[in-house]
């Protein structure tokens, strides 16, 4: 309607008429829940209090290396460096670990390192049954997350809880197994290597399997 012709009908004590397009009432906001991420995750094991290890540990040892990688390397428990700088793997057995897969051609970009649990057994002891447990939402939520393509289990403890099954090392290494349709493979620890560096090779050839 143009300008005119409204002051005319106003003149005319005439009530205009005006098409009203109905509005579609607003859609209920819906905000899924905010799905967790690795930094909040790594808050929650350094408040984590489950087991007895929480009073002995200096800091949490939650993770190394790139959380976007395609390979995840999973070992067994933080020890003394790791203890002390609280990231997996950054003692003599770490700088081992590092050097094999730098030799088959990895770099750190490549791999998101993490332990099956997150606090240093007094003595570097073996992890627990009871520890193993109540720590084993944090790496696996920790996989959830990075979704890997491969894992790496290294050492027995870390192999036996991925593939569920009670499995000498040997046996491990011998097949392929899975974590929730993620191929994994099974190597020697590398503080294991450090004490028996004669299955250094058997090790190597465990990471060029990895490779290909």
């Amino acid at each position: 309607m143009n300008h005119s012709r409204t002051r005319y009908l106003q003149e005319m004590g005439i009530e205009q008429w005006v098409l009203r397009v109905p509005v579609a009432p607003k859609a209920e906001a819906h905000t899924p829940a905010a799905k967790l991420t690795l930094e909040q995750l790594q808050a929650k094991a350094a408040d984590c209090s489950a087991c007895p290890l929480h009073s002995t540990r200096t800091q949490v040892a939650f993770a190394r290396g790139n959380p976007k990688a395609d390979i995840m390397v999973i070992g067994e428990a933080p020890g003394f460096y790791e203890d002390k700088q609280g990231a997996p793997f950054v003692g003599k057995a770490g700088k081992l670990l590092d050097k094999m897969l730098h030799a088959v051609g990895f770099t750190q970009d490549d791999v998101y390192i993490a332990n099956i649990i997150k606090c240093r057994p007094p003595d570097n002891r073996d992890p627990k049954a009871d520890e193993i447990k109540q720590c084993s939402d944090f790496i696996a939520k920790q996989i959830e997350l990075v979704q890997p393509k491969l894992i790496l289990a290294l050492g027995r403890f870390a192999g036996q809880y991925l593939i569920e099954q009670p499995l000498t090392l040997a046996k491990m290494r011998q097949s392929k197994h899975e974590y929730q349709s993620i191929p994994v493979l099974v190597s020697y620890h590398p503080a294991y290597l450090l004490r028996n560096p004669i299955d250094k090779k058997k090790a190597y050839q465990d990471l060029l399997n990895l490779r290909r």
